[in-house]
């Protein structure tokens, strides 16, 4: 079964959101399976991140673990819901 989440996506339509206090990181790609990537504390997603301190939105890696841990979920498609609630 292909990666349901592995397709890039625009900033403005993430398959979801995230915020940890004035941070907000809007996933734009998995690269592994929802299945797999919870047996991987290195499991990547690829993010769109926002900060006090940045004019913008910064793209780049995080790992899954820490955002999934640290942050809460604000918005997200149905998808995503059903895969990581």
């Amino acid at each position: 079964m292909p990666n349901p989440f592995g397709k890039t996506r625009a900033q403005e339509k993430p398959y979801a959101i995230y915020k940890q206090g004035p941070f907000e990181y809007r996933v734009l790609k998995t690269y592994k399976q929802p299945s797999t990537e919870s047996k991987d504390i290195y499991a990547r997603w690829y993010l769109a991140t926002k900060g006090p301190w940045s004019r913008g939105f910064e793209l780049g890696d995080g790992y899954a673990k820490d955002i999934r841990d640290n942050s809460e979920l604000v918005l997200a498609d149905t998808d995503w819901l059903e895969h990581y609630t």
